[in-house]
């Protein structure tokens, strides 16, 4: 902590400026609709500086975002999760919004989530579809499914009420911004964005907001099989990570219920017979309770590590708030 504050005027002389707002939209082979989109968030934000950062696009996305009026920045690691990680460690902001460049989400609900972030201190601000147009207006309907799914599941085993997981239309705060932990490559990075979140406490809101499908010969990068797969895998990974007594719990519960499942006809033959005839079946159910009480333990033990970790974080987020004081007065002066 002491070295850290030692070194703050050092960290702060490489930072050039602080942007008010910065609009951050990932791009690949959006040339139909990008330049609208940055047309549009100037008009509503004409405070805020315009990035589109470029996944290795075969089109004229570049071009047009330029002409536009966009900053046009390259990430060649393919991969939403790969370009946002990239955003996130280059830009410094008082906040951020964070959108598609396919143009279903529109601009004029940006100056509210930024107001959110501004005044109302959240940390993160979610741009809810789901409680609009979304249904009516996505023709994808396994997509819909899903959305409902994880949002079904995350609000169930995380304890909140977020009301849209899988958005694309975000505000941040700074402190969000540099102290989560990009890990994922793909589309399952707002689904990590919003568990992170509920992990550690940070103050989320809902704004909502009217989305319209992507326009005609507009084509969507989503999969809607194989990235929901890596969504709900994601799903599974973080909750173990985040909360793993709960998982090591349940993990232990099933073990035990198929353990005490397969014992219990063999205890009752035993009772009757004084023979132990299924003597493998018996020895499944041991090593099955075995395992149930290793769950156990690892549970304990990674959920110290787990509480250890936040306690490190909150630290973290005091160095944050440092710095981003640090840079307000830079900017005033």
């Amino acid at each position: 902590m002491l070295y850290y504050m030692d070194n703050i005027p050092k960290i702060f002389e490489e930072i050039e400026s602080l942007d008010k707002i910065a609009v951050l939209i990932p791009c690949y082979n959006e040339e139909k609709t990008v330049e609208k989109v940055v047309r549009d968030f100037k008009a509503v934000l004409p405070e805020a500086v315009i990035y589109v950062y470029d996944n290795n696009s075969s089109d004229c996305t570049v071009r047009l975002a330029q002409a536009a009026g966009a900053v046009v920045r390259h990430e060649y690691q393919q991969g939403k999760g790969n370009v946002i990680r990239r955003m996130f460690r280059e830009i410094d902001a008082q906040v951020y919004i964070m959108t598609d460049g396919d143009d279903t989400y529109p601009a004029e609900f940006a100056r509210e989530m930024v107001d959110k972030v501004l005044t109302h201190q959240a940390d993160m601000v979610v741009g809810d579809r789901l409680s609009s147009t979304y249904f009516k207006e996505n023709k994808r309907p396994f997509h819909n499914f899903g959305n409902s799914l994880v949002r079904g599941t995350i609000n169930r085993l995380f304890h909140t009420e977020i009301k849209d997981i899988m958005t694309g239309y975000r505000a941040f705060s700074y402190r969000f911004v540099k102290t989560f932990p990009v890990l994922s490559k793909g589309f399952e990075i707002e689904t990590e964005m919003t568990i992170h979140a509920a992990d550690k406490n940070m103050q989320v809101d809902n704004v909502v907001i009217e989305y319209r499908d992507r326009p005609e010969g507009s084509e969507s990068k989503l999969n809607t099989y194989s990235d929901g797969a890596r969504v709900l895998m994601s799903i599974a990974k973080l909750y173990r990570n985040y909360k793993p007594m709960s998982f090591f719990g349940i993990l232990a519960l099933v073990l035990t219920v198929v353990s005490a499942g397969f014992f219990i006809p063999v205890l009752a033959e035993y009772i009757v017979t004084g023979l132990v005839p299924k003597f493998p079946t018996l020895i499944v159910c041991g090593f099955a309770l075995m395992a149930a009480i290793q769950s156990v333990f690892a549970g304990l033990i990674l959920g110290a590590g787990a509480q250890r970790n936040r306690q490190e974080f909150e630290i973290n987020l005091i160095r944050t708030d440092m710095q981003y004081k640090e840079l307000m007065k830079h900017e005033k002066e």
